[in-house]
């Protein structure tokens, strides 16, 4: 298993070798448990952060609508938020929020970029070469990508770009809302990412394994303070 890189050399050194690796294509399947993560930090700051910052992170898998396990894990950031350097501060909080898990997921939402990022690996796609899994990003906006918005319509699309090649698709969850972004990433490309996510879209604007994370993180911060 991969270890988290300490500092910024040793992550952008693990960035680009992770880019230009070839891991095997998610398979689908019919039916797959799908997970999510995610990690929240202490109220009441601002500005980016710093090392040792309290977090709560949250890991939900669910199969059509039903949560199959969750767990949340308390820990400290290991640095201050840095666009394009998020795994320094959150990749090990989530891990740890992954391997707690009682039933592991088949593939695993990331509330982190994936092929959009400077160096084409962001954390959702490391997170998923450190666990082994296939993952898709999920986020709201973009990172350095770019591409226009989708029709004001449930469930359309539209790519969005990095040097050229198509490496997500925004995805509007519900009309009059901003669309997510879906991220190719780990064992996953941009049209199986959004083809994962599109279907298992319901009423609520975040797909449900990824809320289901976040309300665990949130609720196990508030219980904290």
């Amino acid at each position: 298993m991969r270890a988290w890189p300490a500092t910024v050399e040793g992550l952008i050194l693990e960035q680009e070798e992770l880019a230009r690796a070839s891991p095997p294509r998610l398979r689908p399947t019919g039916d797959p448990a799908i997970g999510g993560c995610f990690v929240c930090f202490a109220r009441g700051k601002t500005g980016p952060g710093e090392a040792g910052d309290p977090g709560w992170a949250g890991a939900a898998v669910v199969r059509r609508g039903r949560v199959l396990a969750s767990a949340v894990v308390t820990g400290k950031a290991g640095a201050a938020y840095e666009p394009g350097l998020l795994a320094l501060r959150e990749g090990p909080l989530l891990e740890a929020a992954v391997l707690e898990l009682a039933e592991g997921p088949d593939v695993l939402l990331v509330n982190a970029t994936g092929r959009d990022h400077p160096r084409g690996a962001g954390l959702a796609l490391h997170l998923g070469a450190v666990l082994e899994l296939p993952t898709v990003g999920i986020t709201h906006r973009l990172l350095v990508a770019a591409g226009d918005w989708p029709a004001d319509e449930h469930g359309a699309t539209s790519a969005f770009h990095l040097g050229g090649k198509p490496v997500g698709y925004w995805l509007r969850t519900r009309r009059g809302t901003r669309p997510l972004a879906v991220h190719a990433a780990w064992r996953t490309d941009a049209e199986a990412a959004v083809a994962l996510v599109g279907s298992i879209l319901g009423t609520t604007r975040t797909p449900e394994p990824l809320r289901q994370a976040r309300q665990s993180a949130r609720t196990a911060r508030a219980s904290s303070l």
